[in-house]
């Protein structure tokens, strides 16, 4: 477990609502927190590699773009799960690839440019793997805003 001083806590709570969209966000970062760009790079590596960070990136509506996107639930025997999930990250359009204990163990979600293109890649990871895949498309969009106190 990380121990997190005040510095390392204030990037936390700006970095999850709203991380810097400049030319060198680091630095917009250090200016907000009082330190260098250099230390804010080195104090988000840190908590990265310590597993308080896990992803930094945009979460983007595919819909809005004229994409298509679905959450998929897949029964894969437990000792296949690397292999399968290996298959299943060879796909860039693959996030949120996660390991759940139950008999659909493997959930991730698939955003892609189009309906065609989604259900592509959906057809190859059945073909690739074998495995039972239910399709959970959204019915109806809840955004739930989530912050943690820190």
């Amino acid at each position: 477990m990380i121990e997190l001083d005040e510095v390392d806590k204030a990037i936390l709570d700006i970095i999850q609502v709203g991380f810097p969209l400049t030319h060198r966000p680091f630095d917009e970062l250090g200016r907000r927190l009082d330190i260098s760009g250099e230390e804010a790079i080195s104090r988000v590596k840190r908590l990265k590699a310590a597993g308080a960070i896990r992803r930094i990136g945009p979460i983007i509506d595919m819909k809005k773009l004229g994409g298509s996107s679905t959450l998929i639930a897949m029964n894969t025997p437990s000792e296949r799960v690397n292999e399968v999930a290996a298959i299943i990250n060879e796909y860039s359009e693959v996030s949120h690839n996660y390991l759940r204990p139950n008999k659909y163990n493997i959930w991730f979600t698939i955003s892609a440019s189009s309906k065609e293109r989604l259900d592509q890649i959906l057809r190859e990871i059945r073909d690739k793997t074998g495995c039972e895949c239910l399709n959970l498309p959204v019915v109806k969009m809840f955004k739930l805003g989530v912050r943690f106190d820190i």
